[in-house]
């Protein structure tokens, strides 16, 4: 994994001076604290904070952090290698102070990104941020650069005392009533997002009981994926102040419509959009737009053990329910595994974008973009070209037609996608064996932990999982 360049002296200097000049503003904005957050290989952001003085000094030298952190899974459990070597060594957590954002529903808080790396300065070989920044180098290496987000759905609970479900918004999908009824929590989201600097083009309710979704503004891959993490916090935040449980589960009841976690992105070189002005037949993708998505697309069932990498994921993944479920493509098609968006007449040189449908909310967002910037890239390298567009919901399709036409499902469970990972040289090679090692690991403690568990069993033990 090509990372960045060590940690010298004068970039440590450089690094505790960009965060002095933040004190004062911070200060006069009531700021006490500062939370650096990584997320983990089971999605889950952990966190260490200082107090506000102190940012320099984690600017330039950070906070200490356990290595065990890559073999967490998301209950905590550390899934080792019978060695006994996860608990010992120290990595230092490094935030990033060019984003340094005051926590609206958390007053008092402010929130930054951080790096790992480890004690010498070294970067460190599982830091799943620092892997995202070397895989957008690896597309500039061809000229290209990327805009991405993730679109998030989410359902609004009851905080009754249990871990039970009950919906804090009422009202049919995508209904005015359900928006009416839960206007106020509706509109302090919305408020604090933009108090935090986060661009919302989209909120509206969605099709399962307290779901809602929003998508936000494109960015660059990395501040993409920090978005993801941003937008998380702040509104679980503003739920807890309403007295509301939230939940992102690919699986929050059993049966129901899940929580998705949709990527988006396009290509870019200059100001020229590579998802636009190509030919016709795949509509408008150029040359290097449609081997950047045949690439995602060839590499989607080793791409589910990030993208999808819990039991509750493949709960989710159920044909005819939007979930993305074969592995194919096709103009606006919400059954398709990689989507074609091509926006209105006159607006697709801005908006045409590839969206991944298969993926959900208990993904990193870092792993998740890394691997398909990874895929996209062996796509770009090997001049690869997608299949024909599927025009229906390919589970509409017999059988023989489904095989005649190269169409299959992705994987099923996560031991599938945990086999098709493992099976991926390309995804492998690009995460490095450290990294790919942990992430097998943490897969296979979640398999075993739920070996012979009921699907309500295993809904309701992850519901509350962030």
């Amino acid at each position: 994994m090509d990372h960045v360049a060590d940690l010298a002296q004068t970039e440590r200097d450089a690094r505790a001076a960009a965060a002095a000049t933040l004190l004062g503003p911070l200060s006069e904005r009531g700021i006490v604290a500062v939370a650096a957050t990584f997320v983990d290989n089971s999605g889950v952001a952990r966190v260490k904070a200082v107090p506000l003085d102190r940012l320099p000094h984690l600017a330039a030298w950070g906070v200490g952090s356990s290595v065990s952190f890559d073999r967490f899974r998301f209950d905590d459990w550390i899934a080792g290698a019978g060695e006994g070597r996860e608990v010992v060594g120290d990595l230092r957590v490094m935030p990033d102070v060019r984003r340094v954002v005051p926590l609206s529903a958390q007053p008092g808080w402010a929130w930054t990104p951080a790096d790992r790396y480890r004690q010498d300065g070294v970067p460190h070989d599982q830091c799943n941020r620092l892997l995202l920044s070397s895989m957008v180098g690896s597309l500039a290496a061809h000229g290209i650069s990327m805009k991405a987000s993730v679109e998030l759905e989410w359902v609004v609970g009851d905080d009754d005392g249990t871990d039970d479900f009950t919906p804090a918004v009422r009202g049919p999908a995508y209904g005015l009533a359900r928006l009416v009824d839960g206007s106020d929590y509706s509109r302090d989201v919305l408020t604090a997002l933009a108090g935090s600097g986060v661009v919302v083009e989209q909120f509206h309710p969605e099709y399962a009981p307290g779901q809602m979704e929003l998508s936000v503004a494109p960015e660059d891959p990395v501040s993409a994926a920090d978005t993801s993490v941003l937008v998380r916090t702040v509104i679980a935040g503003v739920g807890a102040r309403h007295g509301f449980r939230t939940s992102f589960s690919p699986k929050v009841a059993v049966p129901g419509v899940g929580n998705g976690g949709h990527v988006h992105c396009s290509l870019w070189r200059g100001d020229q959009n590579l998802m636009a002005g190509g030919p016709s037949e795949h509509f408008g993708l150029s040359a290097e737009g449609e081997s950047f998505a045949a690439g995602v697309l060839a590499h989607l069932p080793a791409l589910m053990a990030v993208g999808a990498p819990g039991a509750t994921s493949y709960l989710r993944h159920l044909p005819s329910h939007w979930a993305g479920t074969y592995a194919c493509w096709g103009l606006e098609n919400r059954e398709a595994a990689v989507r074609m968006v091509t926006g209105s007449p006159g607006a697709t040189a801005m908006a045409a974008n590839i969206e991944v449908k298969c993926f959900d909310l208990h993904a990193n967002p870092y792993l998740a973009f890394a691997g398909v910037i990874a895929a996209g890239v062996a796509g770009l390298a090997s001049n690869a070209r997608l299949p024909d567009p599927v025009d229906v919901d390919p589970a509409v399709l017999p059988d023989a037609e489904l095989a005649a036409r190269g169409i299959k499902r992705l994987p099923t469970s996560l031991r599938e996608a945990v086999v098709a990972f493992a099976g991926d040289a390309v995804i492998r090679e690009a995460f490095g064996g450290p990294l790919s090692a942990s992430i097998v690991a943490v897969r296979e403690s979640e398999i075993e932990l739920f070996d012979g568990v009921s699907d309500q069993e295993i809904a309701a033990r992850t519901r509350w999982q962030r």
